[in-house]
């Protein structure tokens, strides 16, 4: 079969030849009509979280497909060497997701682990309650998109959305955002953030950034508020005051999509693809043939402006 191959730590994957996977127990072969492109694939494929495992392997963290008794679905964490970007890959059963019939198969790949982050950070991790204010930091990217949405869906009264491209977040108030706030180097976040908010505050906040978007938000936290931790795009480490944690009462939550039981993430895959199926949630995606596996791991580098989407 064809596939994304890395075949060395560091380097952009190529399009090759790869061994065709075979069902075992426990373990089905899913042919592979749409995979999802991650930061997390060039961040595992670079060595930034450790020794990358066997080499060489196939790249791609989670898709959609087909099983060989015809059963569509959305699947993550493929078997080693296996991987999504690849005509076919190998997965354990209990990692395959159904979804909404209707949702096409490039959108239901972009939702994916992004779309399902957004999801649970929002209910089984910050628990939102309707009536309540979200700011959403990062929110011109894929995860924060979805989010701005989701937040909307779900009865949030405000939904502040923050990024650095103006242009970008005016798509999130096309989205359902309520105001938007551009970060730029000479912002007062702080002010800005408490314009956004009014008096009550936020309390939620959805965080892929980090650094000092992230303290800035705290700073302007309802009682009780809480801070979900999911990325450090902006920076690594803050130097954060006590007083902004007693005051509030604040609670920051670190969350990764992985950590819901698998019914949970069934359940809310499920709703996330009938969401988008209905048009009440939308993508913007950009797809390329999985030959273009190297062109689409320089657009990812360069911070793609829509989610990419690769196809065997």
């Amino acid at each position: 079969m064809k596939a994304a191959v890395l075949t060395q730590t560091g380097t952009k994957p190529v399009y090759a030849d790869f061994p065709d996977p075979r069902p075992g127990t426990g373990h089905v072969v899913v042919d592979v009509t749409a995979a999802g492109v991650h930061h997390l694939d060039l961040a595992k494929a670079s060595g930034a979280y450790g020794d990358p495992g066997t080499l060489p392997y196939v790249i791609g963290a989670d898709g959609v497909g087909r099983t060989a008794a015809g059963r569509r679905v959305f699947f993550t964490s493929p078997v080693t060497p296996y991987g999504a970007w690849a005509e076919r890959t190998l997965v354990a059963e209990q990692d395959l997701l159904d979804l909404a019939d209707d949702v096409d198969d490039i959108t239901a790949a972009a939702l994916g682990n992004t779309g399902l982050a957004a999801w649970l950070a929002l209910t089984w991790r910050a628990d939102l309650q309707p009536g309540q204010n979200v700011l959403v930091l990062g929110a011109t990217g894929a995860l924060g998109s979805v989010a701005v949405q989701l937040a909307k869906a779900l009865g949030a009264a405000k939904v502040v959305a923050a990024d650095r491209d103006p242009e970008r977040l005016a798509r999130s108030s096309e989205n359902g955002a309520d105001a938007t706030v551009t970060i730029t180097p000479d912002t007062d976040l702080v002010g800005s953030f408490r314009d956004a908010a009014g008096k009550h505050g936020f309390d939620v906040i959805i965080d892929p950034v980090w650094g000092d978007p992230a303290l800035a938000a705290m700073h302007v936290a309802a009682r009780g508020a809480r801070h979900i931790q999911i990325g450090q795009s902006a920076a690594a480490t803050i130097q954060l005051p006590a007083h902004i944690l007693r005051g509030a009462r604040l609670e920051i939550l670190g969350f990764a999509h992985v950590d819901p039981p698998v019914q949970v993430r069934r359940d809310a895959y499920l709703k996330l693809t009938e969401l988008a199926a209905t048009g009440a949630l939308t993508v913007d995606t950009m797809s390329l043939p999985l030959s273009d596996c190297q062109q689409a791991w320089e657009l990812q580098q360069q911070g793609a402006p829509r989610k990419l989407v690769l196809i065997p």
